[in-house]
């Protein structure tokens, strides 16, 4: 097979690269077989032209083993491992495998270039180490075990967790002081952990534009999206990415949603009439305006007590109408019911779903909803999970505007209220939803009808 110089292989690896030939038809040209060329691709990826310059070859048995344990521990094939630690090709690493494999450790054992000397072998005799070596060697250990610990410190990642990366940082940094083998024993990574990530410490980060739009993200959205959300929202973008890489990345740069609290209890005891349940937690509904769940949840802010009281489809999520005010009175709930029911044509089936609190007990609430036929469902008493949707916004509400903002007054707060529902219904994306809002989502299923 021809000799080719590190140019012609830089060249032949970035014609590929560019996107406009196929491994083929660049080999059939430049008369390689298409596997090496493949791993010249492979090197160049990981090391860019650094990956052609001749390096050190004669490699020890130590590193011979952290290189065959690294692909053994990490499931890469053959051409990725040996392209990670840029051998020379990928014969040499099959080569370590089938020696070892074949006639076990001894044959990765590398022989003394050059004829075997004649003379006779005489041992050296070793001169026992005084005091003050010792004492040297005592002192260069404890520097050591002091600088180490100080640098870790400086480098751990944001999350609070020390990585293997800043391990290998911090080793990398101190091997002019200390040896590297001792460095790393006190670190507890092995060699081939060690020489992968100087490797990376040179390349670009192939995920730094993704990080910023997840950051964006989160940022745009007050940390009230979890990464599903994100990556459902990185879709919309048209950014294809997995979950499982979103909630990584999420965890390096130390991104966390926000957690959920309780709702308020407004059940008094019976004070009317109890409705059956109709719902039976069945939350699904094939149109809009075919089931309703609604309930009332407190705020306290400076001193005073709020109300709110929504209501919410079970189509998309979405809220039909709000009301709220100082006190739970009877007619929080009969302003929010007369809004909602502006909303019908009264060519629908309706349900409207509640807990058991008195003012869905009223004589005046029951009458209301029996002149518009609508039927009326309620949970069981003490039975929080037969309207666990509606509770479900008021702990997303809570964590996601309540104890995230921060309000100058009342008024302040019910200004913030108004945009946060609208954000909720027009701009907050939902995975069931597929990755829309809910009134876009109903305006999408309705023009497709």
């Amino acid at each position: 097979m021809a000799k080719f110089i590190n140019e012609e292989k830089i060249v032949a690896v970035k014609r590929y690269l560019e996107g406009n030939e196929g491994y083929g038809s660049i080999a059939k040209e430049i008369g390689v077989h298409r596997s090496k060329l493949g791993y010249w691709i492979k090197k160049y990826q990981y090391h860019g032209e650094k990956a052609f310059l001749k390096g050190y070859t004669n490699y020890t048995l130590p590193y011979k083993l952290d290189v065959l344990n690294y692909m053994n521990e990490n499931g890469t094939s053959i051409i990725e491992t040996a392209a990670i630690f840029n051998l020379p090709s990928e014969s040499t690493l099959w080569n370590w495998q089938n020696l070892l494999e074949t006639k076990g450790l001894d044959a990765l054992i590398p022989k003394k270039k050059g004829r075997p000397s004649m003379k006779k072998e005489t041992k050296k005799s070793t001169k026992p180490k005084g005091a003050v070596e010792e004492l040297k060697e005592e002192v260069e250990r404890l520097r050591m075990e002091n600088a180490y610990p100080k640098k870790v410190e400086c480098l751990s990642s944001k999350q609070g967790k020390i990585t293997k990366q800043d391990k290998a940082q911090v080793v990398y940094e101190l091997r002019a002081e200390f040896s590297v083998k001792a460095l790393l024993k006190l670190a507890g990574i092995p060699r081939s952990t060690y020489y992968y990530w100087v490797n990376q410490f040179d390349r670009p980060d192939k995920d730094a534009t993704l990080k910023t739009l997840i950051q964006e993200i989160y940022d745009e959205h007050k940390g009230r999206y979890g990464y599903r959300r994100i990556r459902d929202e990185l879709r919309n973008r048209r950014y294809q990415v997995n979950h499982k890489k979103v909630q990584r990345i999420m965890k390096e740069l130390g991104l966390k949603s926000l957690v959920r609290m309780k709702k308020y209890r407004s059940y008094k005891g019976k004070v009317g009439k109890v409705a059956p349940n109709i719902l039976e937690r069945n939350f699904n509904a094939n149109k809009p305006n075919e089931k309703w769940v609604t309930d009332i949840t407190e705020f306290k802010l400076f001193g005073e007590k709020l109300y709110l009281s929504p209501i919410l489809d079970l189509y998309n999520g979405e809220i039909i109408t709000y009301t709220i005010g100082s006190r739970p009175t009877y007619s929080l709930v009969s302003d929010m019911l007369d809004l909602s029911l502006e909303r019908l044509t009264g060519d629908e089936s309706l349900s409207i779903h509640s807990d058991q609190g008195w003012h869905y007990q009223m004589k005046q609430y029951r009458h209301a909803l029996k002149e518009q036929g609508i039927t009326q469902s309620m949970s069981r008493k003490g039975n929080c999970y037969d309207n666990a949707v509606i509770e479900n916004f008021f702990g997303i509400m809570k964590s996601e505007f309540l104890y995230l903002s921060e309000f100058e007054s009342i008024d302040h707060f019910k200004q913030e209220l108004e945009k946060y529902m609208d954000y909720y219904n027009n701009k907050r994306i939902k995975a069931k939803l597929k990755g829309m809002s809910p009134i876009k989502y109903r305006i999408h299923t309705q023009q497709a009808a």
